[in-house]
């Protein structure tokens, strides 16, 4: 999943915003695939099931699902996220869900940039698993859908 080249910058040095940077973009990716993967969608109405993952909600659920399962190391590198200033906060979420939805994609950064693919992969299924047994955001169909 990951392009090999040498870090110029040791990630404890990293910013937590820098790394939900990235985990913003890998976890949007891993949701975008397994729509795809399972989904016979179109393109606008796999975006508009793919915002249901991605957004601050959305993510926010996965922090639940995640929680339980994370490491120390996890917990903090999550709670540098949900702990750094934002500027604005979306007219779609709550600054709870906001803080959670930095958290989770500096997680997801973070283990990104540390090579941890396996380690994705597995938090990435809890997160599916989880919000496919609740009714929101909304679990995809089959393949016929």
């Amino acid at each position: 999943m990951r392009f090999n080249a040498p870090a110029e910058v040791d990630l404890r040095e990293q910013s937590p915003l820098s790394l939900a940077f990235v985990g913003d973009g890998v976890y949007e990716l891993l949701v975008r695939q397994r729509l795809v993967e399972r989904t016979r969608m179109q393109p606008g109405a796999l975006h508009a099931a793919a915002v249901r993952y991605v957004s601050a909600k959305g993510q926010c659920q996965a922090l639940e699902i995640l929680r339980d399962e994370l490491s120390d190391a996890e917990l903090a590198v999550l709670r540098r996220g949900q702990n750094a200033s934002k500027a604005t906060v979306s007219k779609h979420a709550t600054a709870r869900q906001y803080r959670a939805s930095t958290g989770i994609e500096a997680l997801f950064g973070w283990l990104y940039l540390r090579g941890e693919n396996a380690r994705i992969r597995q938090l990435f299924e809890l997160v599916w698993q989880g919000l496919a047994q609740t009714a929101q955001p909304e679990a995809p169909a089959g393949p016929g859908r």
